[in-house]
C-alpha cells in the first residue's frame, strides 16, 4: 500500500537523448526522451516531476535545463548517451525512419530510488532500456500507477539501424497485464493488433490488461478508459514539432487525469499538445493558451 502523501506526481523513466531532427534533408540538433518532452510538459502544467535517466558523463550539464524547470532527476552515468537521427519528409510528417545515435544502456535495480508518485511512467526511447525482471519489480513497487510507452518493447536497435519488432502472445500478456496506463502510436496499435482502426486496436488492447489506453494518430487522440472511446482531433495550425508528440501527450493526460475524467484529460492533453507541434522542442506556453484553445476550436 502506498502512502498518503505523494514525492512526485509523476516519475518518469527513461534516457535523454542527444537527437537529430532531419525534415527533407535539413537537419538540427535537439534534446530528446519522454524525460525531457514529457517532464517539461509537466512542469509547464504545475506538476510536481521528477525523472530518471542515464547518460554518458560527460553530457551532464545537459540536466540542467531540469533544475531551472523545478524538475528533480536522479542520473545515473553510462558509457554512452542516447541519440536518434529522425528522419521524415514533409510530405508525410506522421511516420519517421531512423538511425541510432548511441545508447545509454539497461536500467537496474538500483537506479530506481525510494520515490513515491502517483504515477510511475516507464518512458524508454528503444528497447533494451527496461527488461522483463526491472518491469516486474515496477510492478510490485507501484502496481495500479504503473504507466508505459509500448515503444520501448518494441522499438529496437541492430547496430545503427532501428526498427519495429511485433511481440509473441506471450510477450504482450506478460508485458501488458502489469500496465494499468498505456500509451501507443498509429504504427505500434497496428503492429500490436493487426487493426487498420485505432478504435478496433484500442478494444484488443483494453484485453490485455491496461484500464486506460492512449492513441495518437494522425487524425488526433483517442483514448479507451471504463468501457467507452474517446476521440479528439488535433488542432493545429501548422506542425513543426513532430517529435516529442507523444511524450507530450502522454504526461500532458496523465497529469490532467489526477482532476478530470478521461474524456476531459484528452480533450485537454489534446489541446496542449496541439500547441506543441506548431513549435520544436517541448512545450513552453501556458495554461491560460491551453484554456484558450478549448474554448475556442473544442
Amino acid at each position: 500500500m502506498h502512502k498518503d502523501t505523494f514525492d512526485s506526481d509523476i516519475t518518469i523513466l527513461g534516457h535523454i537523448a542527444k537527437d537529430i531532427i532531419e525534415v527533407d534533408g535539413i537537419s538540427r540538433k535537439s534534446i530528446g526522451g519522454a524525460v525531457y518532452y514529457g517532464g517539461i510538459a509537466g512542469s509547464r502544467m504545475g506538476l510536481k516531476i521528477s525523472i530518471i535517466t542515464l547518460l554518458k558523463k560527460e553530457d551532464f550539464p545537459i540536466l540542467e535545463i531540469f533544475k531551472k524547470k523545478r524538475i528533480t532527476y536522479f542520473a545515473y552515468p553510462s558509457k554512452e548517451t542516447s541519440g536518434l537521427r529522425n528522419i521524415y519528409s514533409s510530405k508525410n510528417i506522421e511516420f519517421r525512419d531512423y538511425k541510432l545515435l548511441g545508447f545509454a544502456g539497461l536500467f537496474k535495480k538500483e537506479h530506481i530510488p525510494d520515490i513515491n508518485p502517483r504515477f510511475f511512467v516507464i518512458g524508454p526511447i528503444i528497447a533494451g532500456e527496461i527488461d522483463i525482471p526491472l518491469l516486474n519489480f515496477l510492478y510490485e513497487k507501484y502496481g495500479g500507477r504503473l504507466a508505459l510507452d509500448i515503444q520501448g518493447f518494441i522499438r529496437v536497435r541492430e547496430n545503427s539501424k532501428v526498427f519495429y519488432k511485433k511481440l509473441t502472445e506471450e510477450e504482450k500478456k506478460n508485458i501488458l497485464s502489469r500496465i494499468n496506463y498505456l500509451k501507443v502510436d498509429q504504427k505500434e496499435a497496428l503492429l500490436l493488433t493487426d487493426q487498420e482502426s485505432i478504435h478496433d486496436a484500442l478494444l484488443v488492447l483494453k484485453n490485455y490488461g491496461p484500464k486506460e489506453i492512449l492513441a495518437t494518430h494522425e487524425r488526433g487522440m483517442s483514448v479507451y478508459a471504463s468501457n467507452e472511446t474517446y476521440f479528439f482531433p488535433w488542432k493545429n495550425s501548422h506542425i513543426l514539432g513532430r517529435t516529442g508528440r507523444g511524450d507530450t501527450a502522454f504526461i500532458s493526460y496523465l497529469g490532467a487525469r489526477l482532476t478530470k475524467d478521461p474524456e476531459e484529460a484528452l480533450m485537454f492533453s489534446t489541446a496542449l499538445t496541439s500547441l506543441k507541434l506548431e513549435s520544436f522542442g517541448p512545450f513552453n506556453l501556458t495554461l491560460f493558451e491551453v484554456e484558450n484553445l478549448i474554448k475556442e476550436k473544442f
